[in-house]
């Protein structure tokens, strides 16, 4: 599968150099102010790509960075809950004079210390 995925990338990488040595014709860019660049189209194009490139970037910035705070702060205030829900293990064993008291009436899982 890892020549096959280096097959296909050498294959692009073939296209697109095979795509700038047939558009090496010159284009002018007409700028503010009276200004021109003189390009080779195949240049400008692969310019406006990356400039594309770097603006979607950049949009995507700012909602990655504000998903990242919030789950961050998720997680805190789970952790928050999570110890304040957490029962607190008790210091002292109870005492073992006292006989817990029977979840129904008559009947206990613990033997009675009356009869000894």
């Amino acid at each position: 599968m890892r020549f096959l995925i280096w097959g296909l990338r050498l294959l692009v990488l073939l296209f697109l150099f095979a795509f700038a040595l047939k558009n090496t014709a010159e284009v002018t860019l007409n700028l503010f102010f009276d200004r021109a660049l003189t390009l080779p189209l195949s240049l400008l194009l692969l310019m406006t790509l990356a400039l594309g490139a770097i603006l979607g970037i950049l949009a995507m910035l700012l909602p990655y960075f504000r998903a990242r705070r919030e789950a961050a702060r998720l997680k805190r205030e789970l952790a928050r809950q999570a110890d304040a829900n957490a029962s607190p293990a008790p210091s002292t064993p109870p005492s073992p004079d006292v006989e817990p008291t029977p979840a129904l009436p008559g009947f206990s899982i613990f033997p009675s210390r009356r009869d000894s």
